[in-house]
């Protein structure tokens, strides 16, 4: 569905975010002086009629007789396309759909490289706009890593680097190459099942032409072994790591010590980004050597600097327990106290509790609305390092201080979503740097978003 297929029918949007932003102003731009209708909550009402004075804004939250009321409503990402109202309206012949289809339909002559993943997303996607950039190649950075693709409607791009969500997947037009780096459980309430999230984000498998998976991981290779044209990263026979080097088959192209951003998960997601840039016909090896000038990402492994003889390191972003664990990884033999817990989803702990029992220069800090589950599990598998536990992300990070020792880390990485403290894990990761006693702002933004 294109744009100019809304003319003249009843149309909504759904969310005021920036994804909401963004579709209105690619609506009005289109569709005039249409009516259009904003659902949002009423904290937000008056920022949505300066930002568009003739919406008709509507605060109640959209039951399905509402929705279907419509003929099409523009949904934002983080609303579930499983929610009653939604399936209710849609069964009414309501059509949902989202600024990333309808960027995906308007624009089927961009050549796109689009990338999910449970972890490692973002930065294989800005990995692959650094490197193409470094080439001398025109490129976009945009969708869920934080510039929604509506807002580069009109943007012109030899190559589109785009980031994809598991709420994103199924709504991309076909494109031509898809990139998946990992596979664990995350967004069970968004999604419903573990089964039903591991479905949706390998719906991008049915948009790509190509397919680009991580071969280190078996349940990914199953559940794309049938993808006509698919190829794999983290092998021998392609882009992977071996003894310290970054290798394309048996050649070393580039040192995994002088990559910025630390950890192997990091040096096989720059493996992610080189693959694709092959696979897309550019010379991946010229492109290696930029990869000693990539910059890390907001809250993602992201070091702040030392405070009080310690060093700290936000990694708010984490919101899986593989991804914590991926975290202490990249810090080697370092005496590290991290802080855990956050928004309860019900993941299963146990992998990480195992991980972490036998580690004595480790100590963990639980907080949060899962911290005391996960501090009881830590301790009920009598763990060797120091186990507390905070209400918040405040007494965390005083017991946290505390706890490290001179020369140590100060690791914040929760394996949980931010949702019972903070409005997302940007705001967390400011807050925690703000009590490390760093510059918030100055650690917020990410390099490259738009076309360069």
């Amino acid at each position: 569905m294109r744009i100019a297929d809304l003319v003249g029918r009843r149309v909504a949007v759904w969310g005021f975010g920036r994804e909401g932003r963004a579709a209105l102003r690619a609506l009005r731009a289109r569709l005039g002086a249409q009516p259009l209708v904003l659902f949002c909550p009423a904290a937000e009402a008056e920022a949505a009629r300066a930002f568009d004075p003739p919406l008709q804004v509507q605060t109640a939250e959209p039951d399905t007789a509402v929705l279907a009321g419509f003929d099409v409503v523009v949904k934002s990402p983080g609303i579930s396309a499983y929610a009653p109202a939604v399936l209710g309206a849609q069964a009414r012949g309501t059509r949902i759909t989202s600024g990333t289809a309808l960027w995906f339909a308007e624009r089927t002559d961009a050549r796109v490289v689009a990338v999910t993943g449970t972890k490692g997303k973002s930065t294989t996607t800005a990995l692959i706009a650094h490197l193409a950039r470094g080439l001398g190649v025109r490129t976009a950075l945009a969708g869920n890593i934080g510039m929604p693709l509506l807002e580069l409607l009109d943007a012109q791009a030899q190559l589109w680097a785009v980031e994809l969500s598991s709420f994103q997947t199924g709504e991309a037009g076909p494109l031509e190459l898809g990139v998946v780096t990992s596979l664990y459980e995350e967004h069970l309430d968004w999604h419903g099942s573990r089964e039903r999230y591991v479905a949706d984000k390998l719906r991008l498998a049915d948009a790509a032409r190509t397919l680009l998976v991580n071969g280190t991981q078996e349940t990914l290779l199953a559940r794309t072994a049938a993808h006509p044209q698919r190829i794999l990263f983290g092998v021998p026979e392609g882009w992977h790591l071996r003894e310290g080097a970054i290798c394309r088959a048996g050649e070393p192209v580039f040192a995994v010590a002088d990559l910025p951003v630390p950890g192997e998960h990091n040096a096989l997601n720059a493996c992610a980004a080189l693959a694709a840039l092959e696979a897309m016909g550019y010379d991946a090896r010229a492109a290696a050597p930029a990869l000693a000038r990539f910059r890390a990402l907001p809250h993602r492994l992201q070091p702040l600097g030392e405070r009080d003889g310690r060093r700290w390191i936000n990694d708010s972003i984490s919101t899986t327990p593989q991804a914590t664990l991926a975290a202490l990884a990249s810090l080697g033999d370092a005496e590290v106290v991290v802080i855990v817990g956050g928004h309860d989803r019900g993941l299963d702990w146990s992998e990480f509790v195992e991980a972490v029992s036998w580690q004595p220069r480790l100590a963990l800090v639980a907080q949060g609305a899962n911290g005391p589950r996960i501090a009881r599990a830590l301790r009920e598998a009598e763990t060797v390092g120091e186990v507390v536990q905070a209400a918040t992300l405040e007494e965390a990070v005083a017991r946290a201080r505390a706890l490290a020792p001179a020369g140590g880390v100060v690791l914040l990485s929760p394996g949980a979503p931010s949702f019972d403290q903070f409005h997302d894990y940007a705001e967390r990761g400011r807050h925690f740097a703000e009590l490390a006693g760093f510059d918030p702002l100055a650690i917020s933004g990410i390099d490259g978003l738009g076309v360069a």
